[in-house]
């Protein structure tokens, strides 16, 4: 693909790290996603179980609130998600200083139905849960991306996740994995095009992105490689804490169900924040729902917590705030629960 070329100011494309970016991302997603997914779905569809989750434990009830609850799902989480974290922070240093930014910018930055729609299908593929997709999300609006683009790429990556819907098919069943798709691509496009709205500073009104195009810079590898520096340094110490801190108190956050309290209206509120905040790994969300509903969990909950526990979590949200702003972040969040409630209510009525 041919990059345009800016006029008035001599810039040339650099094939070379437009090359290396792609080889980055492909290689790393890869690695961290497709070839792992494809050996699962093999697993997954004889078994039909993700196995136990570390979330809950073995008996269906996360541990005593403590020191040793913390340190033991810091480890388990950081074990499952190291490696798509790692490409995050390389894809979006990249996305900072490897790609022409005018070019980018005309890809993605301009507020509109385009720029959402590329972002959203970019993000399909790459497949992230959402606090691996936060650096790159960071890396977006470091390069002065829409808003719009940059929520469809954070939400799309884990709620339209094909490796996960494929997984919900097999271990909760296909009508769970249409309500996904169904409920999932609503969220996704309603903030995209809620965030290009929530853009500017004025007081409630919607308004769109007026952003000036960058300026185009000659990439390097330091300055590639201090984008990268900078992204892990600044976002993944509050991110362990709020990981670390948020698996001593699972106990608090996912109380015992039985059949009695299983389909309580006001369980499935209570679960839908906690499915909002909490934070897991790609897929995670299946055995805890699968975890649960073989408790006795109603499928009002179940639902909500299907599609909020994947979309954002307390450590993403942190992660990008910075660059997104908090109340749009905020926003989202509000977003994301409502959604959770809808999805439940429909399941209810329908699954």
């Amino acid at each position: 693909m041919q990059m345009p070329t800016k006029r008035g100011t001599g810039f040339k494309p650099q094939v070379s790290p437009v090359f290396l970016f792609l080889g980055i991302a492909l290689l790393g997603v890869f690695y961290a996603k497709w070839y792992p997914y494809y050996l699962k779905t093999v697993s997954v569809a004889t078994s039909r179980s993700l196995g136990t989750s570390f979330v809950l434990g073995a008996h269906g009830h996360p541990p005593m609130v403590g020191i040793a609850a913390a340190l033991s799902f810091f480890e388990a989480y950081f074990k499952a998600i190291w490696i798509a974290l790692v490409v995050g922070i390389l894809v979006g240093a990249g996305v900072q200083t490897l790609l022409p930014a005018s070019w980018l910018y005309q890809i993605l930055g301009k507020a509109g139905a385009k720029s959402r729609i590329r972002a959203i299908a970019a993000a399909v593929p790459s497949m992230m849960c959402t606090c691996c997709s936060s650096p790159i999300v960071v890396g977006m609006k470091k390069a002065t991306l829409s808003d719009g683009a940059a929520l469809g790429y954070w939400l799309a990556n884990p709620v339209l996740n094909p490796a996960t819907i494929v997984f919900m098919g097999f271990v909760l069943g296909w009508n769970w994995a249409l309500l996904r798709i169904v409920m999932g691509a609503i969220l996704v496009l309603g903030a995209s095009w809620l965030g290009d709205r929530w853009t500017g500073t004025g007081e409630g009104k919607f308004q769109k992105a007026t952003v000036e195009p960058p300026r185009d810079l000659p990439p390097t590898f330091r300055g590639y490689a201090a984008a990268a520096g900078r992204l892990a340094i600044t976002l993944v110490p509050e991110y362990a804490v709020i990981v670390i801190a948020l698996g001593a108190v699972r106990a608090w956050l996912f109380p015992l169900v039985s059949p009695s309290v299983g389909h309580s209206l006001m369980l499935m509120v209570v679960l839908t924040i906690v499915g909002t905040l909490f934070v897991i790994p790609t897929a995670g969300e299946i055995p805890i729902v699968q975890t649960l509903l073989n408790a006795g969990l109603g499928l009002g909950a179940a639902g909500a917590l299907m599609i909020t526990l994947p979309a954002i979590s307390l450590p993403s949200m942190a992660m990008v705030s910075g660059q997104l702003g908090r109340q749009t972040v905020l926003q989202v969040a509000g977003l994301v629960a409502l959604t959770g409630l809808i999805t439940g209510a429909v399941a209810l009525m329908w699954l």
